[in-house]
């Protein structure tokens, strides 16, 4: 198995699905002149003309909707965002068009499209450039929402993506797009609702996505070191959710940590809490622990990113805190 980056891993799951299907095409700005802003899509303007590799003004509401009526005629557009916090300009026609469109027209009107770029923070940045809106597209009917953590996953999920006939939401991270990692060479889908056992364990269970899954992975393996079995889930899409393999876990491990990014206030962790209280309260030998982001906008400092972050130590705590060990 090859090693590859995580953008060339996105680029090749959009070239396969260009060449097996003239239908789908990628619009966006900058993707084809200067081959992407994060180089994602790089050689894809030689590859497949301007056609089906549409550069665009700085104008988000318009391309969405321009997508939007694309996909209600048969295309398959790829519509990528710079970041997802400029998805808020389009965030009407996300909402609005795209996912309710086959609810409004009676089941006449699919709406095959997906709307990918990065989330969440990349290094200074600041407050309207660093923030994480899984939760708010997961809230809403007719979307399908998909975090990768890896280059594996992430070209996996894509082709699904991009094979889905509902709008997905494909949330991205910018400072993992040059991590490497082992990709399948052979054609190959990861389905998007289930999620995956990256660690087994038997003390507690710690349930992730994104970037996170880094930090997810490195408290584990410190809490391996102290003698302690963690249990780790990556959940790969947070609508739909699996939370069949949360349940599972947490019956045999008895306790819960949640590892997210976003915000606090109704955020996949706190979603996640309410289902494992109903679904596996009896089997819980400890509350379940959330780490996120302080309930704060993040600031430009480094200092201030720190405090306001999730991190490995912060994770570890929270792992300690349900184990009773502090």
């Amino acid at each position: 198995m090859r090693e590859i980056r995580f953008r060339d891993a996105l680029r090749e799951a959009m070239t396969e699905e260009m060449r097996r299907d003239e239908n789908v095409f990628l619009m966006g700005e900058e993707v084809a002149e200067y081959d992407g802003a994060y180089k994602v899509s790089k050689g894809m303007l030689e590859e497949f003309g301007e056609k089906r590799v549409v550069d665009t003004p700085i104008a988000e509401l318009g391309f969405a909707g321009i997508g939007v009526g694309a996909a209600m005629n048969g295309l398959r557009p790829i519509i990528e965002f710079m970041t997802f916090n400029f998805s808020l300009v389009a965030i009407d026609q996300v909402i609005n068009s795209a996912a309710k469109m086959l609810y409004m027209s009676g089941g006449q009107y699919n709406i095959p499209m997906v709307f990918r770029g990065p989330t969440g923070n990349a290094g200074m940045l600041s407050s309207q450039h660093s923030q994480n809106f899984e939760s708010w597209y997961a809230n809403c009917p007719g979307l399908k929402v998909v975090v990768p953590s890896n280059p594996r996953t992430a070209k996996g999920l894509l082709k699904t993506a991009i094979r889905d006939n509902d709008p997905v939401i494909f949330m991205e991270s910018e400072v993992m797009y040059g991590d490497k990692g082992n990709v399948p060479e052979e054609e190959y889908l990861i389905p998007i609702g289930e999620a995956e056992l990256v660690k087994e364990g038997n003390d507690a269970t710690l349930v992730s996505f994104g970037k996170m899954m880094k930090v997810a992975n490195e408290a584990a393996d410190y809490m391996e070191k102290e003698g302690v079995s963690v249990e780790v889930i990556d959940l790969q899409s947070v609508r739909p959710i699996d939370y069949a393999s949360i349940i599972n876990s947490v019956k045999k491990t008895n306790r819960l940590v949640v590892l997210e990014e976003a915000w606090p206030l109704a955020s996949i962790s706190s979603e996640i809490a309410f289902h494992v209280q109903k679904k596996a309260f009896d089997y819980l030998d400890a509350p379940v622990i959330r780490v996120t982001n302080k309930d704060v906008p993040l600031g430009y400092a480094p200092t201030l990113i720190e405090a306001t972050l999730p991190n490995t130590k912060k994770t570890v705590e929270a792992l300690n805190q349900v184990l009773y060990r502090n």
